[in-house]
C-alpha cells in the first residue's frame, strides 16, 4: 500500500518531486523547440515579403508595435493564470484552480475584442504616423488589419497552451505552436505569390491570411488538447461568470508582464520615428528583431517552463527547489544568448542576405547586428530575473526594469545618439541600455531573495 501511495504521489507532484534539472529540461525543451519554429516561421516570412519588395518588408517591420502589443497582452494575461494556477495546484486548492482557468478564458476573448476595433479604426493612422511612402502605407495597413481582426487565434491559443504549461504538459503546447508555425509556413508562399488560375496574388496581405491561419489552427489544437489531456484543470462552461476577485488576481500578476512586453512595442515605434530620417534603417531595424527572435523565443521557451516550476515549488514550501531552478535557468539562457552572440558577431552580412538585402541594407545592417548584439551578453540573465520575479508575484520589479531600461534610457540615448548624424552611433543605444537593465535586475533580486525566497518553507516548518 505505501508503495503504491509513492508512485500516485510522484504522479501527481511532478514538479515539486522530479529532479530539477531533468524537470526544467523535460518542460522547457519542447517549449524551445517549439519557440524555434515560431522563430523560423517569422524569420521565413519575410524571405518571402522581401521577395515582393523593400517596400514590403519595411511595412511589415512598421507593423511590428501592434503586432508586439497584441502578443504581450495575450501573453502576459497567460502568464497571470499559468503563475495562479501552478501556484494554486501547489497549495492543492483545487476549486481556485478551476475558477482562474474559465476566468482567464474570459479575460482573453475580451482582450480580443479589444484588438478587433484596433484593427477597424487605428490602423491607418498608426502606419500614416510612421512612413510618408504611399506604397508602404499601402502594405502595411492590408496587412496589419487582417492581423488585428482576425486575432482571435493567437489570444484562444495562448490561454490554452499555458493552462497545459502549468500542469506541466509541455509536449503538448510543443504539438501546437509546431501545427502553427508549420501552417503558416506552407501558405506563405501559396498566398504572397499565388497560384495562377487558382489563387490570386495577394503579397503582404497574404502573409498576414498565413500568420491568422496558423493561429486559429493552433489554437482548435490548443483547445483539443487541454479538453482531452489536462484533467487536473476544468472548467465550468454552463452557467459561467465572470468573477471580479479572480480576474484581479490574474492581472496582479499578468498586467506587470503586459507592460512589460507592451514598452517593447512603445520602443519599437519610437526606434521607427527616430529611424525615418535615415530610410533603409528602418528596414534594418525590423530585421533584426526577425533575427534575434532565433536566439530569443528558446529563452522564452526555457522561462515558460521555469515560471510553473518556481510558482509551484513556492506554493509547496520548496525554497531548495526554486533556487535550484533559478541557477540552472540563468546558466542556459546566458549559453543560449552567447551562443547568439557569436552567429551574429561572425555572420551578419550573410544573415541579411536571408532577405534579399540591398547593397545599401548591407552597408547599414552589417554594423547595426554586430553592434545592438553586443547587449546579449546580458539579456539571458535579465529575461529570467524578470520572469522569476513574475513566477513569485513580484512581477512589478520586471515592469520597473523594463521601462526604466526602454523608456528612460534607450530611447532617449538614441535620440542623442541621432544627433550627431551617424546611424552606426544609434546602435550603441542597446548594449548601454542593457547594462543598466543587468544592475537593476542584481538589485531588485537581491532585495526579493531576503523578502521571499529565503523564508519560503518556514510556515510548514513553524
Amino acid at each position: 500500500m505505501e508503495t503504491k501511495g509513492a508512485v500516485a504521489e510522484v504522479k501527481e507532484n511532478k514538479m515539486g518531486i522530479m529532479p530539477v534539472n531533468k524537470l526544467l529540461i523535460s518542460m522547457s525543451l519542447p517549449m524551445m523547440i517549439s519557440m524555434l519554429v515560431q522563430a523560423l516561421y517569422n524569420i521565413v516570412d519575410s524571405v518571402f515579403v522581401a521577395q515582393v519588395d523593400e517596400y514590403a518588408v519595411r511595412a511589415v517591420s512598421l507593423s511590428f508595435p501592434v503586432q508586439s502589443l497584441m502578443i504581450a497582452v495575450a501573453v502576459g494575461t497567460s502568464v497571470g493564470v499559468n503563475a495562479l494556477l501552478s501556484k494554486s495546484l501547489g497549495e492543492k486548492n483545487f476549486e481556485k484552480v478551476n475558477r482562474v482557468a474559465g476566468n482567464g478564458v474570459f479575460c482573453a476573448i475580451v482582450c480580443y475584442l479589444l484588438f478587433l476595433l484596433i484593427g477597424l479604426i487605428l490602423v491607418r493612422p498608426f502606419m500614416a504616423s510612421q512612413t510618408d511612402v504611399e506604397q508602404v502605407r499601402s502594405y502595411g495597413v492590408s496587412y496589419l488589419s487582417i492581423c488585428c481582426i482576425c486575432s482571435a487565434g493567437i489570444f484562444i491559443q495562448t490561454i490554452f497552451e499555458k493552462m497545459l504549461q502549468s500542469t506541466g504538459k509541455t509536449i503538448y503546447t510543443m504539438f501546437t505552436q509546431g501545427i502553427g508555425a508549420i501552417t503558416n509556413i506552407i501558405l506563405d508562399p501559396i498566398l504572397i505569390f499565388g497560384i495562377p488560375g487558382v489563387i490570386p496574388r495577394m503579397e503582404a496581405a497574404g502573409a498576414a491570411v498565413a500568420t491568422v491561419t496558423g493561429q486559429i489552427i493552433a489554437a482548435s489544437a490548443a483547445v483539443f488538447c487541454h479538453f482531452r489531456f489536462n484533467h487536473e484543470v476544468k472548467m465550468k462552461i454552463k452557467g459561467f461568470r465572470p468573477e471580479l476577485s479572480t480576474i484581479k488576481q490574474i492581472y496582479a500578476v499578468g498586467a506587470p508582464s503586459i507592460v512589460v512586453q507592451a514598452i517593447g512595442s512603445v520602443m519599437t515605434y519610437g526606434m521607427n520615428l527616430i529611424l525615418a530620417a535615415y530610410g533603409v534603417a528602418q528596414t534594418v531595424f525590423g530585421l533584426y528583431f526577425k533575427l534575434q527572435s532565433f536566439v530569443f523565443m528558446p529563452v522564452f521557451g526555457l522561462n515558460n517552463g521555469m515560471v510553473p516550476i518556481v510558482a509551484y515549488n513556492y506554493g509547496a514550501g520548496r525554497r531548495d527547489r526554486v533556487i535550484k531552478t533559478m541557477r540552472l535557468s540563468i546558466t542556459y539562457a546566458v549559453s543560449i544568448m552567447l551562443a547568439g552572440l557569436l552567429v551574429m558577431q561572425l555572420f551578419p552580412a550573410q544573415l541579411l542576405m536571408l532577405f534579399n538585402a540591398t547593397d545599401e541594407l548591407l552597408v547599414v545592417g552589417v554594423p547595426a547586428l554586430r553592434t545592438i548584439c553586443l547587449s546579449f551578453m546580458f539579456a539571458g540573465f535579465c529575461i529570467v530575473v524578470g520572469s522569476v520575479f513574475q513566477a513569485l508575484g513580484n512581477g512589478v520589479y520586471s515592469m520597473i526594469v523594463s521601462v526604466a531600461r526602454q523608456l528612460f534610457v534607450l530611447l532617449p540615448v538614441a535620440y542623442l545618439l541621432s544627433l550627431t548624424g551617424k546611424v552606426s552611433n544609434i546602435w550603441w543605444a542597446f548594449p548601454i541600455a542593457e547594462l543598466m537593465s543587468v544592475a537593476m535586475s542584481i538589485y531588485f533580486l537581491t532585495r526579493i531573495y531576503k523578502k521571499i525566497i529565503r523564508h519560503i518553507g518556514e510556515e510548514s516548518l513553524s
